[in-house]
């Protein structure tokens, strides 16, 4: 199933939230009612991405996923720039091993609004460092439920 629009995405199961990196995969889930997205892991990206797609799936697989969320990281302006180029890649990598449908969210600014929450959650700076990106996921995932939430 190619890349596809959120509205798109199956109308029930659980979704899966991905915060695209340079060095990880921040994954987040929500469950088959769709109301809250929940952090999972960060995922490491080594030199070769087949492990770490490796790892995804089994968290796909655990969580009978229907449907992918993957995060755009569009410049603040809208444009789209390496970053993207980077994240469509990854939906073309996991597209070309399982046939799953993807969605793209629009991530500006989820990696602060994450920080802020933390900080505000008193998590100490290493603390916040490992959960970041799978924090990330979460709110990506959470805003793509909510548009979904509030188009019915």
């Amino acid at each position: 199933m190619p890349v596809t629009d959120l509205f798109a995405l199956p109308a029930t199961g659980p979704l899966i939230g991905i915060d695209p990196g340079t060095k990880t995969l921040g994954i987040a889930a929500c469950d088959r009612s769709r109301l809250i997205a929940s952090p999972v892991e960060t995922i490491r990206k080594g030199r070769k991405l087949g492990p770490s797609l490796d790892r995804l799936f089994a968290i796909i697989d655990e969580r009978a996923t229907v449907g992918l969320v993957i995060g755009l990281p569009l410049n603040m302006d809208g444009t789209e720039g390496p970053r993207v180029q980077s994240a469509r890649a990854l939906a073309r990598n996991i597209i070309a091993r399982r046939d799953l449908p993807i969605a793209f969210q629009d991530e500006r600014l989820s990696s602060a609004e994450a920080e802020r929450a933390m900080i505000a959650g008193d998590l100490s700076r290493a603390r916040r460092a490992e959960l970041i990106d799978a924090s990330a996921a979460a709110i990506i995932l959470q805003t793509a439920i909510d548009r979904l939430a509030n188009a019915t």
